[in-house]
This record gives C-alpha cells, sequence and structure tokens, in this order.
C-alpha cells in the first residue's frame, strides 16, 4: 500500500501522469472492477466507484510512478467509502442476485466473491480493505473514520463466518477434521486470508 505522503523531491518525468493513470485503469480494470464491487456490494455503486477512483488519480499531483498502482487502488478504496457512507449503520446488504449472472462472464466471478458480498457492509469493507489490501489496522480507522478496535472486531467476524464457508469451525477446527488438532485463532485468521487472496487473483497484485 502505497503511503498517503507525497514526498515533494525528483523531477517531474519521476511522476505519474494523466496517461500513466489512463492505462493503469484500461491494464488493471478487471481487478480495479472488482475492488470496487468487492467494497461497494452493488454493480451501479461499482461503476461510480470505478469512474470516482480514476478521476480521482488524474487529478494527483506528484505521485511517483512507481507507486501509481497502489495509488490507484487507494483512490478507490477511499471512493467506495464515499459512495457507501456505511448504509444503515453497517447493517447487512440482503441478497444480491442482479449482479450474479451479469458478472460471471465477464469477471468469473466464483462463490467466494458472492461469499463477500454477503458480509455486512462494515465488515466487507473492513476484510476487503485490511485483509486484502493490507491496509493497516490504524489505516483502516483512519480512512473509516472509527476505532482501531472495531477494525480488529470487523476483520474477525468477517474471517469467522468465511471460514465457515469453507467448513472451518470458529475454534479453529475443520469440520468433520480430527477433533484433537485444533488450530490456533491466529493460524485460523492466516488460513482464511491466504485461501481468498489467492482465490481472488491476489498474490499476482501484489507480486
Amino acid at each position: 500500500m502505497a503511503s498517503s505522503n507525497i514526498k515533494q523531491t525528483g523531477t517531474s518525468n519521476h511522476y505519474a501522469s494523466v496517461p500513466d493513470f489512463e492505462q493503469i485503469f484500461v491494464e488493471d480494470m478487471n481487478s480495479l472492477y472488482l475492488l470496487s464491487l468487492l467494497l461497494t456490494g452493488s454493480r451501479v455503486r461499482a461503476e461510480a466507484c470505478f469512474v470516482a477512483g480514476l478521476s480521482e488519480c488524474v487529478k494527483s499531483k506528484r505521485v511517483f510512478k512507481d507507486w501509481a498502482r497502489s495509488w490507484a487502488r487507494r483512490m478507490i478504496i477511499q471512493a467506495a467509502i464515499r459512495v457507501m457512507i456505511f448504509q444503515e449503520n453497517h447493517a447487512r446488504i440482503g441478497k444480491i442476485p442482479a449482479i450474479a449472472r451479469d458478472f460471471m462472464d465477464t469477471l468469473h466471478l466464483q462463490m467466494e466473491v458472492f461469499a463477500i458480498l454477503d458480509l455486512a457492509v462494515f465488515d466487507r469493507i473492513v476484510f476487503v480493505m485490511s485483509t486484502l489490501e493490507h491496509y493497516s489496522d490504524n489505516d483502516c480507522a483512519i480512512l473509516l473514520s472509527c476505532r482501531r478496535m472495531d477494525v480488529t472486531t470487523a476483520r474477525t467476524r468477517a474471517l469467522r463466518r468465511l471460514g465457515s464457508m469453507l467448513g472451518y469451525e470458529s475454534t479453529g477446527q475443520t469440520q468433520g477434521g480430527p477433533q484433537d488438532s485444533p488450530v490456533e485463532e491466529s493460524t485460523f485468521e492466516t488460513t482464511i486470508a491466504r485461501y481468498f487472496s489467492a482465490s481472488l487473483g491476489y498474490e499476482r497484485i501484489s507480486a
């Protein structure tokens, strides 16, 4: 994740230009759009988030080229936060059948994506930011205008719910697995985080 503090040193050719950002949004369209969708939970909001993220990027000044891709993802996240305004005090969103068929063909969404979309709004945003995008708890708390404790609690709820989808109990044991070999909580959360990161292609993004 790129730092939000942009250094004021270097020459202009070290900084990302409007064409640079436009190229990033074309080359990384699927991953940036998927990020928008995971954060907002609906096609209409995802499209608004994607466009707003690009708009913010092209207005950005003195962002180093090496940071441009990270900056693009950060602008998507900030746009999503503005778009969402945490509907109904972080309440659960209902089922979202309208997205399913449309995106299945274009982004090849799998059950992992729908599992994330089915999380409560706040839990989903925290999961995406902290687990997939690797924002620190402090950064999440600042961007989401909440306490660090709210972030850690939401992430734990999200990981446990997603883990149950994979057949993991919140105690760390797998369903049907050996009862005498419990998994530590930290290992359980790491396992779930790695699974979803790999399934959604985040390992390729960070490589």
